[in-house]
C-alpha cells in the first residue's frame, strides 16, 4: 500500500494544490482540517478512498494524535495572516507546529515539511514572521530531518495578493503607495509551490534542508499596483503614503480582525511591508528543486479580467 501522509491545513490556497500533487503521485492522503467541510472536494482528486478528510484544530492535542494515526509523513501548513480571537500568530504559528512536530518524532516520522515564509525570523518585530521563525526552530528541534519551504507572496486564482489588489483598485480613486512603494516581492505560483512540495516528499534528499521559492521576476509594490491597474483596466494614481500613516490606518484593520472581518491592512503587516519579500541571494529555490519558476504575465490576466468592466471581452486601447 502507497504511504500516508498527514497534511495539516490542506483545505486552503496552498493546500489544495498539495493535495492534488500528492495525489497524483500516488500517496494516500489525510487532509486534517478544522473544518472538515470546505475540504470535500478534494476527495475527486484522488482515486476511491485515496483522499482522506478528518476534522482536527490544532490546538488540540487529542485532536493531532488522531491525525496522526498511520501516518509515515507530514506536511504543516497551517497559517494565518493576521490574528482574530483564538486564532493568533502563536497559537496556530508556533504552539500548533511545535506540538505537530513533538508528536510525529515520538511516532519516529522523519518525512516532515513545515510550510514557513520569507522573513521568518524569531526575533523580528513582526508578530507574524517571529512566529513563523519560531515555528521553523521548534520543527528543527523535534526533527532534524524536516524540511522547510519559504516562499514569498503566491500568486493563483483566488490568491489573496493580485485579486485583493484588483479588489482595491477598483474600490478607490487611488491607490497607497506605501512607504513609497520600494519594498520588493517576488511572487511565486501556487502550482509551482505545489510541486516543489511534491518533489521535496519524493526524496531523502532534501532532508534537513531550507527552499525559499520566489518567480522569475522581482517587483517593487508600486510595479505591482500598476500592473494590477493596467490587467482590469482601470488603473489609479498612486499617491505616497508614510508606513506611519499606513500603520495608523492598520489600527482600524486590528479591529475589523479581533471582530471577525477582514481587514484591508493590519499593523503587523505593515511592519512586514519595510522589508523585501525576495529570495536570498545564497538560498535554495525552484531551480534546486528542478522546477522553472512559472511568470506572473503568464498566469495572473487569466484571473483579473473578471475585474474588467466589459469581462473577458475587454479590449485595451492603444
Amino acid at each position: 500500500m502507497a504511504e500516508l501522509v498527514t497534511i495539516f491545513g490542506g483545505s486552503g490556497f496552498v493546500g489544495k494544490q498539495v493535495v492534488r500533487a500528492l495525489a497524483k503521485q500516488g500517496w494516500r492522503i489525510r487532509v486534517a482540517v478544522r473544518k472538515p467541510t470546505v475540504a470535500y472536494d478534494l476527495k475527486p482528486a484522488g482515486d476511491v478512498g485515496q483522499i482522506q478528510v478528518v476534522r482536527c484544530d490544532v490546538r488540540k492535542e487529542a485532536d493531532i494524535d488522531r491525525a496522526l494515526e498511520g501516518a509515515t509523513a507530514v506536511i504543516n501548513l497551517v497559517g494565518i495572516l493576521y490574528q482574530t480571537g483564538a486564532q493568533t500568530f502563536d497559537a496556530l504559528h508556533r504552539q500548533a507546529s511545535a506540538t505537530i512536530a513533538e508528536k510525529a518524532a515520538h511516532l519516529g516520522i522523519k518525512r516532515f515539511v513545515q510550510m514557513s515564509a520569507i522573513g521568518a525570523d524569531a526575533k523580528s518585530s513582526s508578530k507574524y514572521a517571529a512566529s513563523k521563525g519560531q515555528a521553523e526552530a521548534a520543527v528543527l528541534k523535534a526533527i532534524p530531518t524536516a524540511t522547510i519551504v519559504r516562499p514569498s507572496v503566491i500568486f493563483g486564482p483566488q490568491d489573496g495578493f493580485f485579486t485583493s489588489l484588483a479588489n482595491q483598485t477598483k474600490m478607490f480613486p487611488f491607490m497607497p503607495s506605501i512607504g513609497g512603494g520600494k519594498t520588493k516581492f517576488q511572487p511565486v505560483y501556487i502550482g509551482d509551490v505545489a510541486q516543489a512540495f511534491a518533489t521535496i516528499m519524493s526524496s531523502d534528499a532534501h532532508f534537513g534542508k531550507t527552499y525559499e521559492l520566489g518567480g522569475p521576476k522581482v517587483y517593487s509594490f508600486n510595479d505591482v499596483v500598476k500592473y494590477v491597474g493596467q490587467e482590469v483596466m482601470a488603473p489609479k494614481p498612486l499617491i505616497y503614503m508614510p508606513f506611519f500613516v499606513a500603520s495608523a490606518i492598520g489600527i482600524g484593520g486590528d479591529l475589523m480582525a479581533a471582530f471577525g472581518l477582514p481587514p484591508l491592512v493590519t499593523t503587523d503587516q505593515v511592519l512586514l511591508l519595510q522589508k523585501d519579500n525576495v529570495v536570498g541571494a545564497q538560498a535554495a529555490g525552484l531551480k534546486a528543486l528542478g522546477i522553472a519558476p512559472t511568470a506572473v504575465e503568464s498566469v495572473v490576466p487569466g484571473y483579473l479580467w473578471r475585474f474588467r468592466k466589459n469581462g473577458q471581452f475587454a479590449v485595451a486601447v492603444s
